[in-house]
């Protein structure tokens, strides 16, 4: 989350009268994230999160917003769209469109324990079989299709290291065959700030769905695991919790080395785009695309294959 468009008072207070939450008693920016932005809104009826959408089209913000929706119908504790008397989740707000959401209790926990992976990998399945029955699901925006290309645009940009790492690793990606692997909605951003842990040790909530979209779920799981796990014993919980609701395949077993490395892929692309093509903003977080180049070097030099 970061602020790239700034809402004065009036106007979001003028926003906010068809859902009838009463005044409005404060607002205040977020700076976390990349890629739209997002408020905290204090209203008489509560704390919300106000979010205005930078670059996403109407097509998908109906359906992160129904997804998310669905999902918190489905008991997935995630931010919930509120509607105004017509059913709309959406209205424009200073040229942007925006969504108010419900905020959820909890903070995010930047070590998380196995425990907590064990935790994470349950829910993930969960989201996963939740969301099967949704129905017009939108591909992952980000998915093999966005690599490629985004890849490609960047090549011309980078050092003759990175350039000969990034050839490689697409000709590589764009050699595997996944066809054949479970296919669903998926998260496709579930890193650490995008969980809120509560004081008694549980679960609070799932933020942060404008990546969400239709791709093989093992992608998903090897994005959490290259976040979340920093030796083999979160690993191992989180796989644990992952199949305890949801059983991987022999097909995503043996396909597990080289999903992680497209999740690697993902972020270091995502990250080298800010780098290179950065954005205006009043508060904008420009995270480190190094983190994800080293990581997939080291996936590179030492592939770590599941076993049953």
């Amino acid at each position: 989350m970061s602020v790239y468009t700034t809402v004065g008072r009036d106007e979001l207070s003028a926003w906010l009268q068809p859902l009838g939450l009463g005044e409005l008693i404060s607002h205040v920016g977020i700076a976390a994230g990349m890629q739209n932005s997002n408020y905290f809104v204090t209203t008489a009826r509560g704390r919300y999160v106000l979010t205005l959408f930078e670059r996403i089209e109407p097509q998908a913000l109906d359906f992160y917003l129904a997804l998310m929706d669905h999902l918190a119908g489905h008991g997935i504790p995630c931010p919930q769209p509120l509607a105004d008397a017509q059913g709309q989740r959406w209205r424009p707000l200073h040229g942007k469109p925006a969504a108010l959401l419900t905020c959820l209790p909890g903070a995010a926990d930047e070590a998380p324990s196995p425990a907590r992976c064990h935790l994470l990998g349950a829910a993930l399945a969960e989201l996963h079989l939740a969301a099967v029955d949704l129905p017009d699901p939108l591909p992952n925006p980000c998915g093999a299709v966005w690599r490629l290309a985004t890849g490609e645009a960047l090549l011309p940009l980078l050092d003759p290291e990175e350039r000969a790492l990034l050839v490689d690793e697409l000709d590589f990606q764009q050699a595997r065959d996944y066809s054949a692997l479970p296919r669903g909605i998926i998260h496709a951003d579930l890193f650490r700030d995008n969980v809120l842990w509560r004081p008694d040790g549980q679960l609070g909530g799932i933020l942060d769905f404008y990546f969400a979209g239709e791709d093989v779920l093992l992608f998903d799981l090897a994005v959490v695991a290259n976040d979340w796990c920093f030796d083999v014993s979160a690993q191992a919980a989180l796989l644990a919790g992952y199949t305890s609701r949801r059983p991987l395949s022999d097909a995503e077993m043996a396909a597990w080395p080289a999903m992680r490395r497209a999740a690697a892929l993902r972020f270091w692309l995502l990250r080298l785009e800010v780098r290179h093509q950065p954005r205006h903003g009043e508060v904008v977080t420009i995270k480190d695309p190094d983190h994800f180049r080293r990581m997939l070097q080291g996936f590179r030099l030492a592939p770590e294959a599941l076993s049953r």
